[in-house]
């Protein structure tokens, strides 16, 4: 990155080596994981790197998805580095009912440089019903091959029993979508015509569903928040439109309790890439680049030793 020029840029602000080289790749390669630590500047490199896709034509529209209680905190920041940059910082107050729709219509019409909202505010642009039902479609799928592959290797019950409880409850969720196909006269996320989406603490969106055939290892859930799915179901709906290239994560914890982590963010940001290699499901990924570990350990409670078991080994 040392051959980039950041025309607009505060004068007063010089970026250090490693933030220009994180620009570079975010500028030149796909999706991109910021995993810096904390205090290593993943706020200007986000921003000059957004400025700079504006700049040469590569994205139109970029949003930036940060933690609520930051939202101000990032505008301000952004135009610290960029003063005559034209942003809409979107407000809790934005998203009240009340002024919802007219928020969304100035996203979807304005010409903004980037376009910052909050974690939870962004759970509430829908996506069309056509995609959510697709999700669900393919999700529904995928667990009945893995009921299928469970009870042709005598897998255990109780996997097979949560796994179809997950299922019942994702056909219920197609079925009120199904009931429920009026247009809503909200606009979708794909009518705003967001083409770059940057997402600061990407952390906060690890609990995605997991199917796995393993049993009793630590950091290893099969239960989903709903702000995960939403997520990567707008990140492949990025990813369709941008060929790969157009999702920043940045965080300074991408793995706090487990190896598991790591496979959550590749899905994230390289599912094309695990869907080629036929490593779409945990545990053809694992099998790969892992393996389970049992060792001892002094059990919270300081009653002694006990055996767990983690997904530990990483090549």
């Amino acid at each position: 990155g040392d051959h980039l020029e950041f025309p607009g840029m505060n004068p007063e602000i010089t970026l250090r080596k490693h933030q220009k080289d994180a620009i570079a790749h975010i500028l030149y390669g796909q999706n991109v994981l910021l995993a810096h630590v904390v205090g290593a500047g993943k706020t200007f490199e986000m921003t000059a790197a957004c400025m700079e896709l504006k700049r040469l034509g590569l994205a139109q529209k970029p949003m930036f998805v940060v933690p609520n209680h930051l939202v101000e905190q990032w505008g301000a920041e952004f135009l610290q580095l960029y003063p005559s940059a034209n942003i809409l910082v979107a407000t809790k107050r934005d998203f009240e009912k009340k002024n919802r729709k007219k928020l969304f219509s100035k996203m979807a019409t304005g010409e903004y440089d980037a376009i910052i909202i909050g974690h939870s505010q962004f759970e509430k642009i829908p996506m069309s019903i056509e995609r959510q039902k697709m999700n669900i479609e393919n999700e529904i799928e995928e667990i009945t091959n893995g009921i299928s592959s469970l009870k042709a290797n005598n897998g255990e019950r109780f996997t097979i029993k949560q796994l179809e409880r997950t299922k019942k409850g994702l056909k219920a969720k197609l079925e009120k979508l199904n009931k429920n196909d009026r247009k809503d006269d909200l606009i979708t996320f794909e009518e705003i015509g967001v083409d770059r989406l940057f997402v600061d603490e990407a952390h906060a969106y690890k609990n995605l569903f997991l199917f796995t055939k393993m049993r009793n290892v630590a950091g290893l859930s099969t239960s989903e928040a709903q702000k995960s799915s939403d997520m990567f179901m707008k990140c492949q709906y990025m990813d369709e439109l941008t060929g790969g290239k157009g999702i920043v994560f940045a965080t300074g914890t991408p793995v706090s309790n487990s190896m598991t982590e790591l496979y959550t963010m590749m899905r994230y940001l390289q599912y094309g890439e695990l869907q080629e290699r036929g490593l779409t499901q945990f545990d053809a990924w694992a099998s790969v680049f892992g393996e389970t570990v049992t060792a001892s350990e002094l059990a919270p409670e300081g009653t002694g030793y006990r055996q767990k078991t983690r997904f530990a080994k990483f090549f």
